[in-house]
């Protein structure tokens, strides 16, 4: 765990929990679902915890990344997740965004940049999750084995809800309220090597 995240959770005065699960060396290899292993400690985090408690026990599950931006409208909207809710995600797939088509209330497919053969054509932006839901299968996890790149929502989603059962948010899919804005390597061209600041200042 890192001091810099423990510091701004501190800051932050919310109740926190800090994991970390380092990934296994052999999964480190471009092509390779990333992140695994830290969802599933998270996951099995929220099991161990809730096991003895009475239900109902509310909460709703979201896997944010370090490379999104977010509305805080976003969480407003998830919070009255039922089962499983979706939404539109900004720049994403090599789009301007991709979301859930929805008719009737209903989502009926997806309107996406790559592989919309996909069960869950989605980026892991784009849903949210039931505690509820999340507590009653106990064995839904991410795969390392047999899960490619770009597939884990998916193969996560087919363990826990149906398209048929997906929760549109965000007016019917048809507002962004996420964005993949990535996480760059900076340029630091104009770093000194020498002669530098005297004051040691955290970034």
């Amino acid at each position: 765990r890192s001091e810099l995240v423990t510091r701004f959770v501190a800051g932050a005065g919310l109740p926190c929990t800090h994991l970390h699960v380092p990934t296994p060396r052999r999964y480190k290899r471009p092509g390779l679902p990333r992140a695994t292993e830290q969802r599933n400690a998270g996951l099995a985090w929220l099991r161990q915890r809730h096991q003895h408690l009475p239900p109902p026990q509310p909460g709703v599950l979201f896997f944010a990344d370090d490379d999104n931006t977010y509305s805080l409208e976003l969480f407003q909207e998830m919070r009255t997740t039922r089962k499983v809710s979706v939404w539109p995600v900004g720049l994403v797939g090599g789009r301007r965004y991709e979301r859930p088509v929805v008719e009737n209330g209903k989502v009926v497919g997806w309107y996406t940049g790559w592989r919309a053969d996909r069960p869950f054509a989605i980026d892991m932006a784009g849903f949210a999750v039931s505690l509820q839901v999340i507590l009653s299968h106990p064995k839904a996890v991410f795969k390392r084995r047999g899960s490619q790149p770009g597939m884990q929502e998916s193969d996560f989603l087919k363990q826990i809800t149906t398209v048929e059962e997906l929760e549109p948010k965000a007016n019917n899919c048809t507002k962004v309220l996420v964005w993949h804005t990535r996480t760059e390597k900076v340029n630091l061209a104009n770093e000194p090597k020498y002669h530098l600041d005297t004051v040691n200042i955290e970034v």
